[in-house]
C-alpha cells in the first residue's frame, strides 16, 4: 500500500478543526492569533488537564487547499507555546 492510498479524500475548501495543546492558555491563544492573523477563524477552549498543567484549544476555520491546511498545521506545531497539534 502506498502513501496515496492512505490519504483521506478531502474536498476543498472545507471546514477544519485543529486541536492545539500547550501549557499556558494565554500563550496558546496568542500563538493561534499570530499564526492565523488576517484569517477568519473561531477558537473555543476545549479541555484542560485535571491539574491545569495542559490546555487544549479547538480552532475552527475554513481551509482552501491541502497546502494551506498543512502549512497552518506546521506553523502551529512549531510555535514554542505549542506542545501538540491534532
Amino acid at each position: 500500500m502506498n502513501n496515496d492510498e492512505c490519504k483521506p479524500d478531502i474536498v476543498y475548501p472545507c471546514h477544519w478543526v485543529y486541536k492545539v495543546i500547550g501549557r499556558d492558555l494565554n500563550l496558546l491563544q496568542s500563538a493561534v492569533a499570530e499564526i492565523l492573523a488576517g484569517r477568519s477563524y473561531a477558537v473555543k477552549p476545549s479541555r484542560s488537564s485535571k491539574g491545569g498543567a495542559y490546555h487544549c484549544l479547538s480552532v475552527f476555520m475554513t481551509v482552501e487547499s491541502e497546502s494551506l491546511r498543512v502549512d497552518f498545521y506546521e506553523k502551529l506545531r512549531r510555535h514554542p507555546a505549542t506542545i501538540m497539534v491534532m
